[in-house]
């Protein structure tokens, strides 16, 4: 440990050489380099990163859904583990992220086989060429004439059929997907639509940038001249490079918009229009999570006298709308206090009222951690 003169005498010093005038870059580079020198990169990094492959299924991952609808190791038994290699924390969530990708099949299968939904490409006019998306429609999503529930949920990675892939991966099916709200809504004669707000790109990979032109100085050089020289410029990058262990560096890519679905507001403004507002149900019932809330806000100020006129009740949670900041004028407002709650996050037993942040929606107590096996409990995140 440094004592407290020698700690002193170094601040003295630090601030002497920040002071001197003119001091040359090379100088700078020096002392730069003979610091990052007392480094121990091998202690810090412990390990390569190894590479970026990762399986392709459960089966592959060596996991599976028990009879509880709880992903457990299909030798030990126990649940998934994030930190499944020390000091790797990039790998690892990389690895979390090829999980939940598989998770996002998994659930779209569900949807097909345990739910009998269906797919409807959107743009519904989309051709093989364009990127496109989908929803999942019930058998009488369209032609029910009394009843109609729609879907929307929060942002980020997750899709169609899903509240939350933390929920889905570190509990259980019930808890983060909407399978519970859909077989509920069947049962009592609901048809069901389930958006899919957050599927508005396709991601492709971006062409390598052409290698730049020499400059018109480089060509006076000799040929033979400018390859030694570009040879030690290569070098110089690959002893950095392997030196201090570069993350493996992964393609770039680029998105390209799904037409009229480029975000979640498109998306939901595009379903009202081409599915919703074409269905029988003289009803129309909406469960909104997250910033399902906010496009759900934004859709009525886009299409007020149609949503007025067509949803009965509308039923958020952790909704993070905000009417004064997306101008929600008056009479939207008070419809929202009419027809509209807002489950939030409280200690609270369910159903309390909370203090409403704004005079727009009532909010009350959804409790924190909801009871297994009940399906219109509000799974938090």
């Amino acid at each position: 440990m440094l004592t407290r003169p020698c700690t002193f005498i170094l601040f003295i010093l630090w601030i002497t050489m920040a002071q001197i005038p003119g001091q040359e870059n090379k100088e700078k580079t020096t002392a730069l380099k003979d610091l990052l020198s007392r480094i121990d990169l091998d202690e810090l990094m412990k390990k390569d990163e190894p590479p970026l492959n990762f399986p392709k299924t459960l089966e592959e991952f060596e996991y599976a859904f028990n009879e509880q609808g709880r992903l457990r190791h299909t030798t030990t038994g126990e649940a998934y583990a994030f930190n499944a290699r020390e000091d790797l924390h990039r790998w690892n969530q990389k690895r979390y992220e090829a999980l939940g990708e598989i998770i996002t099949r998994y659930v779209y299968q569900l949807l097909e086989t345990k739910c009998n939904l269906t797919k409807e490409i959107v743009p519904v006019d989309a051709t093989a060429e364009e990127p496109r998306s989908f929803i999942y429609l019930s058998a009488d999503a369209m032609s029910n004439p009394t009843k109609l529930l729609v879907l929307i949920q929060g942002c980020g990675v997750v899709r169609a059929g899903q509240w939350a892939r933390r929920l889905i991966i570190n509990q259980d099916l019930d808890s983060g997907t909407q399978i519970p709200f859909i077989t509920r809504a069947q049962e009592e004669g609901y048809g069901v639509m389930v958006l899919n707000p957050n599927e508005n790109h396709l991601e492709v990979e971006r062409p390598a940038k052409p290698a730049p032109l020499p400059s018109p100085e480089a060509s006076d050089e000799p040929a033979e001249k400018r390859e030694r020289k570009d040879d030690r410029e290569s070098k110089k990058k690959r002893d950095f490079y392997e030196k201090y262990r570069n993350p493996q560096k992964e393609s770039e890519t680029e998105q390209i918009p799904i037409r009229e679905n480029g975000s979640p507001e498109e998306h939901v403004l595009y379903v009202w229009d081409h599915f919703v507002s074409k269905a029988a149900a003289r009803n129309v019932f909406v469960v909104a999570h997250s910033y399902g809330g906010l496009s759900l806000v934004e859709l009525m100020i886009q299409r007020e006298a149609q949503v007025k006129n067509r949803v009965c009740a509308v039923a958020m949670t952790d909704s993070i709308h905000n009417v004064w900041h997306q101008d929600a004028n008056k009479s939207i407002q008070e419809w929202l206090q009419q027809h509209c709650r807002n489950w939030v996050s409280s200690p609270e037993p369910l159903d309390t009222p909370v203090e409403p942040m704004l005079s727009d929606c009532p909010r009350v107590s959804a409790v924190i951690s909801p009871p297994h096996g009940h399906p219109w409990y509000y799974p938090t995140y």
